[in-house]
């Protein structure tokens, strides 16, 4: 967010606290981008704000109340107030409970039995919810129009929509089995807990093959994970990589140093396999 709407967002958060007797004499911003996630103090509860036209705040909070149910490792609403999306000036609000961090990285194997636990539970959820199709049509509709990546040349242009539209059709056509996902489960996404691995950012649930999810994480859970469908591992990492160099090339994204990582995307995509993952990319951008 801009600093300015950074300032506002952290005041909506802390009014909507004290409006529920939670004391808060202090926000820590602890991830700023198209959201913002606050440690409200000394209430400590973790809030996420963003901006209303969002849209995301209601669909998230439904499916973190049925995922709790069946006991998926996922963070939890704070118990202390209603599950609710407030709103103030012009910004949703949700409260969630705070996870002390006890580990920067999760082991490959607790990472997989986790994501393992958290698909199974998955699976005992029927609930209306988008299909991981939906978000390839979204990076597709912003290749394909100049007004929302004007920085995209035209020769990426053509290459990325054939490219999404190619992989889409190579996964549909595959008829994996599909189920509810997280859709994007990468470490980022997960908190090493007192309680163990817990997913966070429901808003992206979608259906689709389990592959999906994987090819979000790195290639050592992957090989912790049962019964992975390596071939179609490979088309979904492809897939994940157009996705995200779409969105990265869209007017207004908010990811810094976003269109070196967009270009990189494209580099790789042309380059051929073997396909990295987010992490790897990162990684090696970021010179670490």
């Amino acid at each position: 967010m801009k600093t300015a709407d950074v300032t506002r967002a952290i005041a909506a958060a802390t009014s909507v606290a004290a409006s529920l007797d939670l004391p808060t004499d202090d926000a820590v911003v602890l991830h700023d981008s198209n959201r913002l996630a606050l440690r409200l103090t000394p209430c400590d509860v973790l809030a996420r704000v963003a901006p209303a036209e969002h849209g995301a705040a209601g669909f998230e909070v439904d499916f973190a109340r049925l995922l709790a149910r069946v006991g998926c490792p996922t963070g939890l609403l704070e118990p202390r107030v209603e599950p609710l999306v407030h709103t103030r000036d012009g910004f949703t609000v949700t409260l969630w409970t705070y996870y002390e961090p006890v580990t920067a990285h999760t082991p490959p194997a607790d990472y997989a039995k986790a994501l393992e636990r958290l698909h199974a539970g998955m699976r005992r959820v029927d609930a209306p919810s988008p299909r991981f199709t939906d978000r390839v049509t979204e990076a597709e509709e912003v290749v394909a129009d100049p007004h929302r990546s004007p920085e995209l040349a035209a020769a990426d242009r053509a290459f990325l929509g054939g490219r999404l539209a190619s992989l889409r059709r190579a996964i549909e056509g595959r008829g994996a089995p599909e189920q509810l996902l997280h859709g994007e489960p990468h470490p980022g996404n997960v908190l090493g807990t007192e309680h163990g691995p817990l997913f966070i950012d429901l808003e992206t649930c979608c259906r689709g093959p389990v592959e999906f999810d994987l090819a979000h994480v790195a290639e050592a859970v992957c090989e912790h994970y049962p019964n992975v469908d390596r071939e179609l591992l490979d088309d979904c990492r492809q897939l994940v990589l157009a996705m995200v160099a779409a969105w990265r090339w869209e007017r207004g994204d908010q990811l810094p140093d976003g269109r070196r990582f967009g270009g990189e995307f494209l580099r790789l995509l042309r380059a051929g396999p073997p396909w990295p993952t987010l992490d790897e990319v990162a990684r090696r951008l970021d010179g670490s």
